[in-house]
């Protein structure tokens, strides 16, 4: 997800796509810890959405 995309987001919609992302970031990791992934680089880019929409959440914080 780009963070054009992210952006565009309202507060509730950016806290509930974090949860969704965490979750399947997660299953991402147990899945490749049983069994490896065809494209493990798939985990890093998981994680730098996450990462991503964390960041934005936290300056829409710090601008109210």
């Amino acid at each position: 997800m780009k963070i054009a995309e992210v952006r565009e987001l309202s507060d509730k919609e950016l806290l509930e796509r974090i949860d969704a992302e965490k979750i399947a970031l997660d299953q991402m990791v147990l899945s490749h810890s049983v069994t490896p992934l065809d494209n493990p680089v798939e985990i890093k880019k998981k994680r730098r959405t996450v990462a991503r929409m964390l960041t934005e959440l936290r300056q829409r914080e710090l601008k109210k």
